[in-house]
């Protein structure tokens, strides 16, 4: 067993930097491009064992076009390298002897101009990529992401966690941006997670990953930025791919994709078309302990628990064109959308005891609620290189409209603890329509400089209106009447104007830099328009007038050939999403329910991370952030109603400071893992419910993804993760974990793939916590349909080409606040 097996079973991101046993050779070169003659930076290059072609390490060029391996043992070896839009070149074989110091000289990469007969099928793209500024997870690296969601696979990236709920916190951060295709998402809580789970993997190639962004993003989002790449193929002539897949857990699942794409002269079409049934169930145990204030003794004790079915399908579609009019100037137009239903069944039991634990009553809950959410978004999209210099402009229009319906029907019936009747049940029902518009407008410039710099300018202007009515309806004596104290109407309307300046310049070999600045102004109002009759819900509006400034510094260091430094800092903000702001009530029962918060104010965040990567493989991150105005979902009770509701709220300042390391590296020819880690601490002080929340944790989380590579076209997978017992806010969250694995194989002369695994083997990814804190002590038990087995074909077809280069499209950055 070789060292690095060793290390793995050692687990080896205990370490830093292990040490490793001295090997006897090094072999080194550089690549260029065989036709400009121009170094090729991040060229992928391989080290190779000459009699069999196995795999034995991986390297990238650096910005001067070189490589080298170390430590290389005694043996005969070739080295292979490849870039995109270029044909792999291999080198002379070469014999590694004790001391020997070899080089290959330089290989010249050749553009890729023939046409191939049929579609390449093995990307061999690793499952992690790091670049200075972002991690980028590709997601047909692993088997299992087949068949599953976009929450599914975001769950497996690393640092990134899902709570019960479906939010998404970076090394143990809330406050993520979520952007498609540069575009925010808009979308936040339900309604992110809603779109999540009905979005099939397939539908996504990449997922970015920007812990502390550049001044050129919206500086929304504490935590970073997760932009979600769908698939859009440049491939020359006619190619596509279609996807099926079913997933049996105790509930059916099934989903089918087609992906389409033409090119020829001087247009290129391209298009996709999702659709999702989804069905799943949870299982939601509440238990909790109403405390008198002055005694602290226990009075009432309520045992709560929920079963909810849901059942739903979802159709997701994007069309456009790019129209390449001269070799300068390119026009694109991007239509998307997607119609997403749902239903929503469940049956809620509550003991309310007394505090010797007998029974006093019971009461059953049903809810029934239809949902339906849709989308239409359209792009226009400019990019113009001024000359040869690379001087390059681009722009974005954009508009997008979201729209939600949901319906509600609940019923209240009351038993005594024999379930005789013990009074009239009560019955309510809720209209609640949502609509989101946003019109954005951005312009970005890029201005190459001597010696390497580059500097980068920009200004956007965004407008956003939602408009949100609830009405509910309580049925009497005398029929339904309107409940004046639930029923309510608020409009909130946004502009934010901003501009930013970004400098970035590799100095010399070693040193590089990167600073930024970005300003942003932003208008708001807000419009409760009351209920008459209602002494709660008065009309009321507020007014909203803010700028500030956005710094960012980055710092890179390359030390040698094996260490490389970086140091960033970054401010950003979180605005509060549209629909916490939204005063309405969200029930589960009569005594559990959510609503929104018109105070809430915008949360600011400073960052600094700092991190050193070891022979391209082992990268340790240090990372410190305080947030001011922190804002968290808090538990909140009337006890003398015995009425427990959530609300989200601005209670101070949280940190968050953290050690991560990560590792992606070959075991032998047939084995490859990528290993994360992460140990953090969050700590929250500041006014929470007229008292003072101050509280602080140290978490622990993992991801292991194990990959294996057969021969004719057979491939495994072994992958899970591990999360601790952490904090976020009140809330203590248990100790939660899963394990997934499946098999691949190529079929069809390597155009189709068939992929079967088990997520969620042990039945193990169940969430468990508590709230204690002054007079609420609640407990929460939430499992539900998550162990499933899957099945998937993919089929490829057409004639490609050539990969064509990629060109980022979309200018709009409001989307993750919108909130279901």
């Amino acid at each position: 067993m070789n060292t690095k097996t060793n290390l793995l079973t050692a687990f080896l991101l205990t370490l830093t930097i292990g040490s490793f046993a001295q090997t006897n050779g090094k072999i080194s070169g550089n690549i260029i491009d065989g036709g400009d003659q121009k170094i090729i930076d991040a060229a992928t290059i391989s080290l190779l064992k000459a009699k069999d072609s196995s795999l034995v390490k991986l390297s990238l060029t650096d910005k001067e076009g070189h490589f080298s391996f170390e430590n290389v043992k005694i043996g005969n070896y070739l080295i292979m390298a490849s870039s995109i839009g270029h044909r792999k070149v291999y080198s002379s074989p070469v014999s590694v002897i004790e001391g020997a110091n070899l080089s290959v000289g330089t290989l010249q990469l050749v553009t890729q101009t023939t046409t191939l007969q049929t579609v390449a099928v093995d990307t061999k793209k690793p499952f992690i990529e790091r670049q200075i500024d972002k991690t980028i997870v590709n997601v047909d690296a692993l088997i299992s992401n087949a068949g599953s969601t976009a929450l599914e696979v975001l769950e497996k990236s690393p640092g990134v966690s899902v709570d019960k709920d479906g939010n998404i916190s970076l090394k143990g951060k809330q406050g993520v941006i979520i952007m498609m295709d540069g575009k925010p998402a808009y979308l936040s809580g339900a309604q992110l997670t809603n779109l999540l789970k009905s979005m099939p993997s397939s539908a996504i190639e990449q997922i970015e990953i920007m812990t502390n962004p550049s001044a050129k993003y919206d500086a929304s989002g504490n935590s970073g930025i997760i932009n979600l790449r769908t698939r859009k193929n440049k491939m020359i002539g006619f190619n596509g791919s279609n996807s099926t897949n079913y997933s049996q857990g105790v509930l059916p699942r099934f989903s089918n994709s087609i992906n389409l794409n033409y090119r020829k002269g001087k247009i290129n079409l391209f298009g996709n078309y999702n659709y999702s049934y989804r069905s799943s169930f949870e299982k939601l145990s509440l238990n909790r302990n109403f405390i008198n204030s002055t005694t602290k003794e226990i009075e009432t004790i309520f045992e709560q628990s929920s079963y909810m079915k849901s059942e739903g399908q979802g159709h997701n579609a994007k069309a456009g064109m790019d129209f390449y009019a001269t070799d300068k100037t390119t026009f694109g137009i991007v239509l998307s959308g997607y119609i997403n239903s749902r239903t929503n069944t469940g049956e809620n039991t509550t003991y309310l005891k007394d505090k010797n634990n007998v029974v006093d009553y019971i009461l059953n809950a049903t809810n029934n609620e239809k949902n339906k959410y849709s989308n239409f978004g359209t792009n226009f999209n400019l990019r113009h290189i001024f000359d040869s210099t690379k001087k390059e402009i681009t722009a974005d229009l954009d508009y997008r409209t979201y729209t939600q319906s949901t319906n509600q029907f609940f019923t209240n019936n009351y038993l005594n603890a024999d379930f005789t009747k013990r009074k009239n049940s009560t019955e309510l029902r809720g209209n609640l329509p949502s609509d989101v518009k946003i019109y954005s407008a951005k312009v970005d410039y890029t201005m190459p400089l001597k010696k390497g710099a580059k500097l980068e300018a920009g200004l956007k202007t965004s407008y956003v209106n939602t408009d949100n009515d609830a009405r509910y309806d309580s049925n009497t004596v005398n029929g339904w009447v309107v409940d004046n104290g639930k029923t309510n109407h608020f409009i909130y309307k946004e502009n934010i104007n901003s501009g930013y300046i970004n400098f970035n310049r590799q100095i010399n070999k070693k040193w590089g830099v990167q600073a930024g600045l970005r300003v942003e102004n932003t208008i708001a109002t807000g419009h409760q328009f009351g209920t008459p009759g209602s002494l709660i819900n008065v009309d009321s509006s507020f007014k909203l007038n803010y700028t500030n400034l956005f710094p960012t510094v980055y710092l890179s260091y390359q030390a040698n050939k094996n260490n490389n430094f970086n140091l960033n800092f970054g401010r950003r903000i979180d605005r509060p999403s549209y629909q916490d702001l939204n005063p309405f009530y969200y029930f589960l029962d009569e005594f559990t329910y959510k609503k929104g918060n018109t105070l809430l104010k915008p949360q600011f965040t400073n960052s600094v991370e700092f991190s050193h990567t070891y022979k391209n493989f082992l990268t340790t991150t240090l990372n410190y952030s305080r947030t001011e105005d922190a804002f968290i979902d808090a538990l909140d009770q009337i006890t003398t109603e015995r009425k427990t509701f959530l609300s989200t709220k601005n209670i101070g300042t949280k940190q968050n400071m953290g050690i991560a390391v990560s590792a992606n590296f070959p075991v032998n020819k047939i084995w490859s893992t990528n290993i994360y880690a992460n140990v953090f601490t969050n700590k929250y002080y500041g006014v929470l419910n007229t008292g003072i929340l101050d509280v602080s944790a140290t978490a622990f989380m993992t991801n292991i993804n194990n990959q294996f590579k057969f021969k004719k076209g057979w491939s495994a997978e072994l992958s899970g993760f591990y999360r601790s017992k952490g904090l976020e806010g009140q809330l203590v969250a248990n100790a939660m974990w899963q394990v997934t694995s499946g098999v691949q194989k190529q079929v069809l002369k390597n155009k189709g793939t068939v992929r079967f695994f088990v997520s969620d083997i042990f039945n193990s990814q169940n969430f468990s916590g508590s709230v204690k804190y002054q007079d609420i002590d609640v407990h929460i038990r939430n499992s539900g349909d998550r162990r499933r087995a899957s099945l998937t074909f993919t089929y490829r077809f057409g004639k490609p080409i050539q990969n064509q280069p990629r060109k980022k499209s979309g200018g709009l950055d409001e989307e993750s606040r919108v909130k279901g």
